[in-house]
């Protein structure tokens, strides 16, 4: 038998491990030796080392030996931590103590991490929000647009086209045929006969389309096995019925899968499928990120202070924005919880409530603020029965009796008879409110009213609208002769009881009784208070003014009352004169306009109004084209108005009825002492060019040239009168001549273009556009033109250098908006017409271009907002605004009928 095999054979010796040290094998000395017992070059023995520290130094001179002779020295061995030879650690064992090591490692950078994880974080979420504003996701930039969708009608999403396919033939795959299937329509048709064998040819249905044979002919076997089931049996055709059966099955079998089964019901609702999308449209236009932070703001700030009204109104604004009504109404609710005497919160609540809740929400709010005016007024308009609206504001007045608004708001659900005694009361409780005392007053009977009036006089001394209402009060009963003492007397009383009698709230108050047909309470007001707080040297413009703005607001049954008293103090003033005359046009008394001009040309003498001008050019300001000029010294002004204008207003009032010839007669009368006015000889010719008198009219520019050789508008006339008889060449050197004499006018360049431009010789055009820029490179008018000019793509660059020039210029901005309107960017365009007519209102062709926007893509509010702040500005300035203006045929038109004659000629070819 064989002998057990030892277990410790074949194996490695254990750790430390020295043979023969059992049995005393060691090294000796003796005391002759002096050192080690054997000599240098013996061999060490190490069997009394520590067993660790033998082997790991063994290996470690090995391995150091070895890569002394095979280290490898190529850069793809070299690494920047380890060097070539990579760890110098990594050959020895991983002990204990390594892993340890490790460990404590991690755990000190895990320690570590953590301690910077919170700044990490927020530096890398704002470096994502960065990003994400530097570039937005195509969602976030389309979501305005999906917003819109909502918008878009049945029809507008039909009429929609589909999209083709735009590749090339190269691109496309030729190697797929185009495959036509077989029609639903004519499964259909089959299927409504009844016929059970209704069959088509085989060939023509599943291989190759309609003309394309089965591949092997028709005596080959179907691959697959596909002649059962659809065919059939003993004629090899195809069953309709049956496809249609198989189709229908397919279908749903699709739709199964579909389908989520959930204890056997299906999650899609096929009908309210589109309501509930409906209903995840968003109602608010904010970013939801927005609303998260304003939601968490507002919850902190309700926690810091939940005794803060504002904050529970915000709160639920904004869930009622986001569209969680129900979450808003439970906000405002725990606010009226924690702030039971704020009064917004209480009609912030009942304004979210709906119908009887909001009843009841107004009651308890009433409970705690007994003394709300406001709820009390909140409460009588959520009742419907008039019953109920006087019960709740009677006991409103129990509460609140001094309260005139609630008063007002009783009085105006009550009968005449019950209101009169309800004022008379009102009027105790509140004795200080004018429009009780004038109300009550109102429905009494003379006497009685008289009595009233007196008593509202004695209650409030200081208040001119009694004084005015008895004065109206006396005219309506036939005391006019009362009238005049008591508006005297008004301002007597007002001056002693310490009232500042104010000019203009009195003419105001004028031209209501004027409106209200007490006219002679009207005329009394203006004599008493036509005079005050006016010095000597103003009395002229300033009445001349106060003419004007009568007939504006349409006041007055005698519109030229203002001014016909202006001129009983001032016969000789140009100004009252020409007040005058335009009020009796306006109201159509041409005669008695012709009267007064003929008056005023005989009352004004040439002689003074010329000293006059005179000595205003000594003082450095000579008179401009309207022929008004001013000159300031302290507080004493000296005005003239030449009598050109009186002329020019005699011209124009013949022209515009008809007269030509006695419009050129005064027209020469005036050119005789006044030649050198420019606007006179351009009436002369345009008045012949309507004629057709061409040659006349060209002689009449020639000598207004020859006489005022600076004005710009005389140049154009004349160049325009060539450019339309056809003389282009003779044009275009006047034009040049213009220039000459006129260098830097921005105006003369521009038709210069234009003139180009109207020929086809857009090259020239260009040309004289690029040195029209270099000699006025800060005119607006041209580089709103020259924006134009360029083709569509170089308009954007062209814009941001003229921006660049004439940032604040009225022409600049205008062209700005009607670049984004060709863009159509609508909202942009609509900014950039605000910012023009908001720096310049008189520009009358801005105001046109705004005008004609809204009307293409504005609704009616925005329309009506833009005529009637064009109506407030009264714009004079514009080449096309000008234009209609002027023109003979529009004279007696107003500001809002210009307006939309000037919005119909713009066309959008820009």
């Amino acid at each position: 038998m064989n002998k057990k095999k030892k277990p410790f054979l074949g194996m490695p010796a254990p750790l430390g491990y020295v043979p023969g040290l059992g049995r005393g094998a060691t090294g000796f000395t003796t005391r002759s030796d002096i050192g080690p017992a054997r000599d240098a070059n013996d061999p060490v023995d190490d069997r009394h080392a520590p067993p660790g520290k033998r082997t790991v130094g063994d290996q470690m001179k090995k391995n150091q030996a070895a890569d002394d002779d095979d280290e490898d020295l190529n850069d793809t061995n070299y690494d920047e931590f380890n060097g070539y030879a990579g760890s110098l650690f990594s050959s020895g064992p991983y002990e204990k103590d390594d892993e340890e090591a490790d460990a404590i490692y991690a755990a000190l950078d895990k320690r570590m991490d953590e301690r910077r994880k919170e700044r990490r974080e927020q530096r890398e979420k704002e470096e994502i929000e960065k990003y994400r504003m530097e570039r937005p996701k195509i969602q976030q930039q389309f979501s305005d647009l999906k917003r819109k969708l909502a918008e878009v009608t049945e029809e507008e999403w039909l009429s929609i086209p589909e999209v083709g396919d735009a590749r090339n033939k190269r691109q496309r795959n030729p190697r797929y045929e185009k495959l036509t299937p077989v029609p639903d329509s004519f499964f259909a048709k089959h299927l409504q006969t009844g016929e059970n064998h209704t069959s088509v040819d085989p060939r023509q249905t599943q291989f190759g389309g309609l003309n394309t044979p089965y591949p092997g002919g028709l005596n080959t076997p179907y691959p697959g096995g596909m002649t059962p089931g659809l065919m059939t049996p003993g004629t090899g055709e195809l069953d309709m019925r049956k496809i249609g059966q198989a189709r229908n099955t397919l279908m749903d079998m699709r739709l199964s899968q579909v389908s989520d089964s959930v204890s056997g019901q299906t999650v899609v609702d096929p009908k309210g499928y589109l309501t509930d999308l409906n209903s995840m449209i968003p109602t608010h236009g904010g970013d939801i990120n927005d609303i998260k932070k304003a939601r968490l703001l507002l919850k902190s700030v309700r926690e810091t202070n939940p005794h803060h009204p504002p904050a529970w109104i915000a709160s639920a604004r904004l869930e009622e924005v986001t569209g969680k009504l129900q979450v808003a109404r439970n906000l405002i609710m725990k606010g009226t919880e924690m702030c039971p005497k704020s009064e917004d919160v209480w009609l912030e609540a009942a304004r979210l409530q709906p119908g009887d809740t909001a009843k009841a929400v107004v009651a308890q709010a009433v409970r705690h603020l007994p003394q709300s005016v406001r709820i009390y007024i909140r409460a009588a308009e959520l009742e419907t029965d008039i019953r109920a609206k006087k019960r709740v504001l009677r006991k409103a007045l129990e509460h609140v009796p001094n309260s005139v608004r609630l008063w007002k708001a009783a009085v105006e659900l009550e009968e005449p008879e019950d209101a009169r005694i309800m004022l008379s009361r009102a009027v105790e409780c509140c004795p200080t409110s004018v429009e009780l005392w004038l109300a009550l007053a109102r429905l009494e009977t003379y006497e009685n009213a008289r009595k009233v009036l007196n008593k509202a006089r004695e209650n409030i001394p200081t208040d001119r609208h009694i004084w005015i209402t008895a004065a109206k009060l006396e005219e309506a009963n036939g005391n006019t002769q009362m009238v005049e003492k008591i508006i005297d007397r008004a301002i007597t009383s007002l001056r002693a009881n310490g009232v500042e009698i104010n000019r203009e709230q009195w003419i105001q108050d004028a031209e209501e009784c004027d409106r209200a047909g007490s006219v002679a309470t009207c005329q009394a007001v203006m004599r008493a208070v036509i005079g005050i707080g006016i010095e000597e040297e103003d009395r002229k413009h300033t009445w001349m003014e106060d003419a004007d703005s009568v007939s504006l607001h349409g006041a007055c049954s005698d519109p030229a009352g203002a001014a016909v008293l202006a001129l009983q103090a001032n016969p000789n003033s140009e100004e009252i004169w020409l007040a005058a005359v335009k009020l009796e046009s306006e109201n159509n008394e041409y005669e008695r306009a012709r009267r007064l001009l003929a008056k005023a040309r005989s009352s004004a003498p040439t002689a003074r109004v010329s000293q006059g001008a005179r000595r205003v050019r000594v003082a450095g300001a000579w008179p401009v084209c309207d022929g008004r000029a001013e000159m300031w010294a302290g507080k004493t002004s000296v005005r003239c108005v030449s009598a050109t204008q009186v002329f020019m207003k005699s011209v124009k009032l013949e022209w515009v009825l008809g007269g030509i010839a006695a419009a050129q007669e005064l027209c020469e009368e005036a050119l005789r002492p006044y030649e050198d006015f420019p606007k006179l000889w351009m009436m002369k010719g345009q008045i012949e060019e309507q004629e057709g008198q061409m040659e006349r009219a060209r002689e009449a520019y020639s000598q207004g040239l020859k006489k005022c050789p600076h004005s710009t508008p005389l140049w154009l006339l004349l160049s325009r009168l060539e450019e339309k008889i056809g003389q282009l060449t003779r044009a275009r050197a006047i034009l040049e001549k213009s220039r000459l004499k006129n260098p830097k006018n921005p105006g003369l360049w521009l038709e210069s273009v234009r003139l180009e431009y109207r020929a086809g010789l857009k090259n020239i055009a260009n040309t004289l556009m690029a040195k029209a820029l270099q000699e006025c490179p800060n005119s607006g008018i041209l580089w709103s033109e020259a924006i134009f000019l360029e083709a569509r793509p170089q308009r954007k660059t062209k814009s941001v250098d003229a921006l660049k020039k004439c940032e604040h210029d009225p022409h600049v901005l205008l062209a700005v908006a009607k670049l984004f309107w060709s863009e159509r960017k609508i909202t942009k365009a609509r900014e950039w017409f605000h910012r023009t007519v908001k720096i310049d209102s008189d520009l009358g062709d801005a105001w046109a271009f705004f005008y004609k926007f809204e009307l293409q893509h504005g609704t009616e509010e925005q329309q009506g907002e833009v005529r009637k702040r064009c109506e407030n500005a009264e714009p004079r300035h514009g080449e096309l605004w000008c234009a209609v203006s002027k023109d003979i045929a529009n004279w007696q038109r107003k500001i809002g009928e210009i307006l939309v004659l000037v919005a119909g000629r713009i066309k959008n070819t820009f």
